[in-house]
This record gives C-alpha cells, structure tokens and sequence, in this order.
C-alpha cells in the first residue's frame, strides 16, 4: 500500500488523444501502485452513453475502482466545473484510503478545471438554453456564432464556430448578465486549486498514421456494434438532440443521419474526420500543459507500460513523503 504524508505525493494524470491507450495504462498503473480511477472523458460520465465512447467494460477492469463514470443522465449538460470539483472529492477519498488516484481521460478542460477553478458564473437558464437550442436547429451552429460575434467579440474569439456548446453558453451568459463571460473570467480572482501543484500528466503521444489508422477501425467498429439504434432509443425517449452527450463525436452524426440530414455513409465518414480532427487538437492542447511526461507510442504497449511505470518508482525514490510497503489491498 502507497500511505501519503501530507498530500505531498503527485497526482497521476494518463492523457493524451481519443484511441491512444489510456485506459490501459491507466489500469496497469492502476495495478501496480495500489491506484484507483477517475475518469476524465466528457462523454464517459454518461449513462446510456455506451457504443461510442470506449468505456472499459467492467470485466476489462481487472478490479481497479473506476469513479466518475455512468453516473450523469443523458439529458443533463454535465459541466467541466461540477466534474473539477467532483473529481477532487474523490482524490480526497481515494488517498484517505491510502491508495494513488490516477486520472484517466482525454478532456484536457476538465483538468484544467482541476487545476484552476472556474469562476462561478450564471446558473444555466434552462428556458433560454431551449431557445437557442432550438435557433442551432432551425438555422445551423454558425447562426448562434455570428450572433456571438455581434453580442460578445471577445469571447468568439477564443471559441471555434463549430463548438456550439460554448457559443451557446457565452451567449447566455452575456444574454443574462450584460457583461461578457471572458470579462467575467478576467475579473473574477479564483485562487488555484491545491491540487494543481501535485498533478502531474503522462500524455501519450502515438504515431499519428497509426493513430487515425484506429480511429477510422473504431469508428466503423461502433457503426457496426449498433450506434444507430442507441442514438435512435435515446431520441424515442426524450432526449433533446442539443444536450452534450448527444453533441459528441459520433452521435451527432447520427443525429443528423436520423433526421434525414445526411446519409448513413456521410455520418461514418464524417465521424471519422471528426474524430481524427479531435485527436489532433487533444495533442495541440496537452502540449501545452506546463508539466508533462510524453511517452512516444500507445498505452496498450508493454514497452510504453514498462516506461510509465519506472518513471513512477523514480518518483517513489526521489520522494521521502511517501513510501512504499506490502500489504494485502482490500
């Protein structure tokens, strides 16, 4: 067992683009450090969110916990600041029990969010949120983005048009309040989380051909494994096509391919191109991240395993707030 004095242990992170291996490694850390899980993948959070999203199937887990996965209704939009603060109730639980808490997921903003809390801005408008829901529908995403531009220039342009979940919430902020949501962040003093200087990221950074190599399998995988019909019973039952879950990769395109709006064919291509597109800007966003160990390769080699897990005994080494003994785990 792994026992912390005074929190003063790094929190391991296993990031890096969509079909890179996370999980896996996460899991074999998970096994060697006596770690449990928390996710951080904006679409796993989800319940009923299945075929699409790579969730590890419980028998795949080799008994590591997993937190902070299935646990959120498809029809609620699930945001980065109610995960950061979630996550860090289960950091404090998972060390209490004198085990390591490993983050597995490739949403760099939710652990940016972890690290720099989020300013508490306007409690959702859930009226307004329909409304501008249903403007997306009626005449497209880059309808609400040219308003974004005329209402709040600032925050459009640090928000790509096509990411229509942002647009709509910047508009509803400046919508509700008057004053710009970049404004609001730039004035708003959140002290950075304690956490922050304990986290430490292992990003994975795989052969790209080969990456959307898998990324292209994947997707045709998950079309084949039944993606229509889950999208389809999600719809019957009431879920509005604009929520989160619904607007990730994969799913939208079925969306669309249900309400006749491209065919079968054009919803497999273009979550491929979506996906692969994804990947690249998850590499562009973890390069970012101040501290960083880049492992070249995929988490489901053994070579790249052996590689994270040696850096981490260095670590165990370096350190004299921990130590490491045997016992039986629980």
């Amino acid at each position: 067992m792994i026992e912390s004095k005074e929190n003063s242990w790094p929190i391991l992170a296993v990031a890096g683009p969509t079909a890179s291996g996370k999980s896996a490694l996460g899991i074999e850390l998970a096994l060697r450090f006596n770690g449990e899980i928390i996710n951080c993948d904006s679409v796993q959070v989800y319940r009923e969110i299945e075929i699409a999203t790579a969730k590890v199937p419980l028998e795949e887990r080799r008994g590591v916990a997993h937190h902070l996965i299935d646990f959120v209704s498809p029809e609620v939009n699930y945001t980065a600041g109610q995960w950061a603060r979630a996550a860090a109730e289960k950091i404090g639980e998972i060390e209490a029990r004198g085990r390591m808490a490993i983050i597995v997921g490739g949403t760099g903003f939710y652990l940016r969010a972890l690290r720099q809390p989020l300013f508490q801005s306007q409690k959702t408008d859930e009226p307004l949120r329909r409304r501008l829901a249903e403007i997306k529908e009626r005449r497209g995403a880059y309808h609400l983005y040219r308003l974004l531009q005329r209402l709040d220039a600032a925050s459009a342009a640090k928000i790509q048009a096509r990411d229509y979940v942002r647009v709509i919430r910047a508009l509803e902020v400046r919508l509700q309040t008057g004053a710009s949501i970049t404004e609001q962040r730039q004035t708003a003093i959140v002290p950075p989380s304690s956490l922050a200087a304990r986290l430490l990221i292992i990003a994975l950074n795989p052969p790209r051909a080969e990456l959307y190599d898998r990324i292209n399998h994947r997707a045709e995988f998950h079309f084949a494994a039944g993606l229509v019909c889950e999208v389809k019973q999600l719809l019957e039952r009431g879920v509005p096509r604009a929520t989160n879950a619904l607007g990730a990769h994969g799913y939208r395109r079925v969306v669309e391919y249900l309400h006749d709006e491209r065919s079968l064919e054009s919803a497999i291509e273009q979550t491929k191109l979506d996906v692969r597109h994804y990947a690249k800007r998850q590499m562009t966003w973890f390069r970012r991240e101040p501290v960083a160990l880049w492992l070249d390769g995929f988490g489901d080699e053994k070579a790249v395993q052996a590689k994270a897990i040696r850096f981490v005994d260095a670590l165990f080494e370096k350190s004299s707030g921990w130590e490491e003994r045997e016992t039986e785990c629980e």
